[in-house]
């Protein structure tokens, strides 16, 4: 009797065994079973599939429109190289497969008053080749802003002239080329490349000039003259994106002028127009923010430089994010941002949850703030 009992109890005792192994079987073997069928299904490039078997980075799951995002690409002043990072992030584009590629600013080596038209004309030259090129290849749209290396507006002692007008004046020269067409929808490219906006798969994107650190009151009576149009409010959703952000995040640029000038009044814009998220670059630093009811995404670099964010011992890193948009989620977005040194997932907890700059606090996206903020603030 005992003996019946003793061989009923090992029978259960193995099989619950069995059934863990093969749990755990399937749970470590999904990420490179998934990844294998997009290699085979994608029928991606030796290359890629080396970089893939060598990285094993995480495919997020799709959501209804796909955006990736980069920022401050460039190098050293006049440069025409880019880092290894960047080229990795151009070869691997086939993995992630996006509907749209951002590009928060600085994508050439400018803001130099000793470089000659014919140096600006060679970096711009450098970008279309060894970035912008490739995009059109993978018939990709390429939305951005200009930065402030790009062609700055920032003003001379005068306060009239543009002091780097000769590199905003090349700016206009390679983007108004018609062989340099980024593929994006425009709904008015009037001011492009400096002020313009888009639609991509029911989404409404503002481009301003964030180069400087003041956005001039017309051109902000066109910002709410384009979110206040039919084709912004019946958008399911609105994005805008500049190169300096709102609020200060990174060591070296904690500052005045080195984000938007009137920060709150700026926001309380956005929120007037129920902008969702406001995606910057410029601090070379990944903070995923929020304040008030604006998202607020601080784009890594993922050229040179990249800095540490403000009151932390976190490590520099170079990133790039993908933001999956699901219309039918009530936070619309979700971020997979990886480390671009060993394509890791970074995930909230690594980040502070909140920081504090010279011109206010944010905190991290997925952090509630506390209710009376006033002593902080």
């Amino acid at each position: 009797m005992f003996d019946l009992i003793n061989r009923k109890k090992l029978k259960v005792l193995t099989l619950s065994i069995i059934s863990l192994i093969i749990f755990i079987l399937v749970e470590n073997l999904q990420h490179n079973l998934t990844n294998s069928k997009v290699i085979a299904q994608d029928n991606f490039s030796p290359e890629i599939k080396q970089i893939i078997n060598e990285y094993k980075p995480i495919q997020p799951p799709r959501g209804d429109v796909r955006l990736l995002v980069i920022s401050d690409l460039n190098s050293a002043y006049g440069s025409t190289e880019y880092d290894e990072e960047v080229h990795l992030a151009l070869k691997m584009l086939p993995f992630w497969q996006p509907d749209l590629i951002l590009c928060s600013g600085d994508m050439v080596a400018g803001q130099n008053p000793s470089l000659t038209p014919s140096e600006i004309r060679a970096m711009w030259k450098a970008f279309d080749r060894q970035i912008a090129q490739p995009i059109r290849n993978l018939n990709i749209p390429f939305g951005f802003t200009i930065g402030n290396h790009d062609a700055s507006a920032a003003f001379g002692v005068d306060k009239k002239k543009f002091l780097f007008q000769q590199e905003r004046d090349l700016a206009v020269e390679y983007w108004q080329n018609l062989t340099h067409n980024t593929g994006v929808k425009f709904v008015d490219r009037t001011l492009f490349p400096f002020y313009y906006t888009f639609e991509q798969q029911g989404i409404f994107f503002l481009v301003w000039d964030g180069s400087a650190s003041h956005i001039p009151p017309d051109k902000l009576a066109w910002v709410e003259k384009s979110l206040s149009s039919t084709t912004a409010k019946t958008a399911k959703m609105r994005v805008l994106i500049g190169h300096l952000p709102l609020y200060a995040v990174s060591e070296g640029r904690d500052y005045p002028g080195e984000v938007l000038n009137n920060a709150d009044n700026l926001r309380s814009l956005l929120e007037k127009y129920n902008v969702h998220t406001y995606i910057s670059g410029h601090h070379h630093a990944y903070y995923p923010a929020h304040k008030g009811n604006l998202q607020l995404l601080h784009t890594g670099a993922l050229g040179s430089g990249a800095r540490m964010l403000l009151d932390t011992t976190i490590a520099p890193k170079k990133t790039i994010t993908v933001i999956d948009v699901n219309f039918d989620d009530k936070k619309l977005t979700t971020y997979h941002t990886y480390n671009m040194a060993n394509f890791q997932l970074i995930n909230y907890e690594e980040l502070p949850t909140f920081i504090k700059g010279h011109n206010g606090i944010i905190y991290r996206r997925d952090i509630t703030p506390p209710s009376d903020t006033k002593f902080i603030n």
